[in-house]
């Protein structure tokens, strides 16, 4: 628990151990579908309901609804011992009889719920079975002191296996018995204007629907609850971005002379895009205060050399510069990329990775302490403590979303008031960027260099598995290299795995030693073997591989990609995927395949793949189809996610939000006003505890 943390929160970051019914058994099950404490739970709404409310008599009671009924209990009808037959309790009113069924039934349980001649309220479906009426395991079974309880319109919550409805629905209750009465840290005029209820009457509402239309994520009651986590996102992201500007950063002034030998090896002008990029990243250098700019380019954009003509800037100014990738395949991809046009500007470039290692590891940790290497390429292994440079003033972040935020700010904090630039190949929907990367200045690539042809992406049946094989080796024969991705058959890499051996087995049979094989479960010397052959003239045609292959890769002979089970990937993804071929100056094809039928989202997926190559475009239509939740898959990654706001449909909520966060901050940036004391109270109820320590750490 965060030891500055106001104390009224305190009963909300309980663990939820402290609610009834929640023991050792069951806090498992709680844990997985809402999370650890409290406070999970009040976040967890409702997905459905259930209307309780219909109370006939016994004998106006219709099959196939769910009613609510008070009867007497007139007779227990336990089975024989080793029976099949189920345990039967006889009930009625005035009106006539019905029977309630159980499947395995405890007698000393039900003789003490159901005591013979006490009257009970009952809740469940409705069956007719021989003609007469019976309710298989009633979901309520109550004292009539208890009738108001069970007789209303009742949340259903999203659950897992072996976790009861009714437990969780207690926990719920008992969740929101805690909720104190806090501070309001919303504008009371934009309050007023939306018609919003204060903070916990909202929670309460929400979790208290009365009708399906209470579900909606546009309701006063969720509306409300997802503007506060949308507030909250944006107050921290303005806090992370004041204190980073607040410090003070240093002014970067080339003179141009290794940019101009870099140019002139390159085979190509800059595009448009590239061009204007570098004037706002050199603008932001020659800034005295510190640069942090998202630099956001499509597949083959031309990311790499940005940060190159960028980093060489800085090398022109005295100084050293890094760039960092999330894995070992991708930084040393970038190394080779680099040296060449390193070596043209007479500048060392160096790769430094979790396998450097003994003697060659120590000398080259001394050059860059030394200041003998002004570019440094590497993974996470650039945090180490040993890791010391001699006078780190750019920092490039390949990826960002694969790294947290602390990972950059410790990254920066290696240099002296360190600009740094973040790239992502991945597009990013417009509101999506602005809750992960809200604190940053934005560049985009949005044109593609000379030399990227077009590829033509077809949609397969698996059905036709053989054919595409054929069609394989009929490429393969005219000189193409071919990627074929195995599917993600779930969140489990041993599974995937698996697929992926099968098929590569199933292909190395058909085609013998032109198959090789690439999976994240490999030692770093097997797969730059697998890539090393993929990659040369003499090796391996086709390469097997997990999404290990996903970022960064490139072989500019492989022109075909087979994407199997396609519709188990996101749209990001597969355009990621896609984006491996058609670099070297030759066309490519790209074939998803999938297993039918498709569902109406996979199907619209797929169409949205094979209409268009404009990673923006994807995007967009990933975030309609999928939610907020799924896009980038944001749990596996560095992006919010979020509970209570869907990105897809509160957008508008997301700007005001933004707007608000720059007004607070103009006006009272250490949040010591009223509203700004309410807001730290905002920040710690949805675990934005960094922030608020960046107010005291100035």
């Amino acid at each position: 628990m965060s030891a500055l943390r106001p104390q009224v929160l305190f009963p909300l970051f309980a663990k939820v151990t402290t609610l009834p019914g929640i023991g050792p058994r069951l806090v498992k099950l709680v844990e997985r579908v809402a999370g650890e404490n409290v406070v999970n739970l009040l976040w967890h709404l409702p997905s459905g309901v259930l209307d309780r409310r219909f109370s006939p008599k016994v004998g106006d009671a219709p099959a196939g609804k769910i009613a609510t009924l008070v009867v007497e209990v007139l007779a227990h009808s336990p089975p024989p011992p080793r029976s099949k037959i189920p345990y039967r309790v006889l009930c009625g009113d005035e009106t006539g009889n019905i029977s309630l069924v159980f499947f395995r039934g405890n007698q000393d349980y039900l003789e003490a719920q159901l005591p013979v001649g006490e009257k009970r309220v009952i809740s469940g479906k409705i069956e007719l079975f021989d003609g007469r009426r019976q309710m298989s395991h009633p979901d309520h079974m109550a004292p009539l002191s208890k009738i108001d309880e069970v007789k209303r319109v009742e949340p259903v919550y999203p659950l897992t296996e072996g976790l009861a409805p009714k437990i969780l629905d207690k926990a719920i209750r008992a969740a929101l018995a805690k909720v104190p009465e806090l501070p309001e840290w919303q504008d009371e005029a934009y309050l007023k204007r939306q018609g919003w209820q204060p903070w916990r009457e909202a929670l309460r509402t929400a979790h208290a629907p009365t009708g399906d239309e209470d579900i909606s994520a546009l309701t006063p009651a969720r509306a409300r609850l997802a503007y506060d986590e949308l507030l909250s996102n944006q107050l921290a992201l303005a806090l992370t971005r004041l204190k980073t500007r607040v410090r003070r950063g240093r002014s970067l002034v080339g003179d141009g002379h290794l940019r101009a030998k870099v140019q002139a090896a390159l085979r190509y002008a800059l595009t448009g895009a590239q061009s204007r990029a570098l004037a706002e990243i050199f603008a932001d250098m020659t800034n005295e205060t510190r640069m942090l700019r998202l630099l956001q380019g499509d597949v083959g954009s031309g990311k790499t050399i940005v940060a190159l003509m960028a980093m060489l800037a800085a090398v022109e100014a005295g100084a050293q510069a890094t760039l960092m990738a999330p894995t070992e395949i991708l930084a040393q991809q970038h190394f080779e990329t680099l040296r060449p046009l390193c070596a043209a500007a007479g500048v060392r470039v160096e790769v430094l990775t979790g396998r450097s290692k003994g003697a060659a590891r120590t000398a080259l940790m001394e050059d860059i302490a030394a200041g003998r290497v002004q570019i440094v390429v590497g993974t996470h292994a650039l945090f180490q403590k040993d890791v010391e440079f001699a006078d780190l003033a750019f920092a490039v972040i390949d990826e960002q979303h694969r790294f947290g935020v602390h990972q950059r700010l410790e990254l920066a904090g290696k240099g002296s008031g360190t600009d740094v630039l973040v790239m992502t190949a991945t597009p990013i929907p417009r509101t999506l960027a602005l809750t992960a990367y809200g604190d940053m200045d934005v560049s985009r690539l949005d044109e593609k260099p000379p030399g990227r042809m077009p590829i033509d992406t077809r949609l397969v049946s698996l059905e036709r598995l053989a054919e595409t094989v054929e069609g394989i080796q009929r490429a393969l024969a005219k000189g193409a290299k071919v990627y074929w991705v195995c599917p993600l058959v779930e969140e489990s890499e041993l599974i995937d795995l698996a697929a992926a051996e099968e098929r590569y087995a199933h292909l190395k049979a058909v085609m013998g030693q032109d198959v090789a094989l690439i999976h994240g479960k490999m030692k770093p010397a097997e797969k730059d073997a697998a890539m090393d052959s993929f990659s040369g003239n003499d090796g391996a045609k086709v390469l097997v591989a997990t999404t290990v292959i996903e970022v960064g890769v490139d072989v500019p002979d492989a022109t075909v990609m087979v994407i199997e089970h396609a519709e188990r990937f996101g749209l990001a993804q597969l355009h990621q995927l896609r984006g491996r071929i058609g670099r070297g100056g030759k066309s490519g094809t790209c074939l998803l395949m999938y297993a039918p039928p498709l569902t109406q989202t996979a199907k619209a997926r797929l169409e949205t793949m094979r209409s268009t190559e404009d990673g923006f475009v994807i995007a967009e239509e990933d975030l309609r189809l999928r939610g907020s939740g799924e896009v980038l898959g944001t749990r596996q990654s560095g992006m919010p996610e979020f509970r209570l706001a869907d990105l897809a449909v509160h957008g508008e909520l997301l700007a005001a939000a933004r707007d608000d966060a720059k007004l607070v901050i103009a006006r009272d940036a250490n949040l010591e006003t009223p509203r700004g004391q309410a807001l730290r109270t905002l920040l710690y109820l949805f675990e934005q505890d960094d922030a608020v320590r960046t107010l005291r750490s100035g």
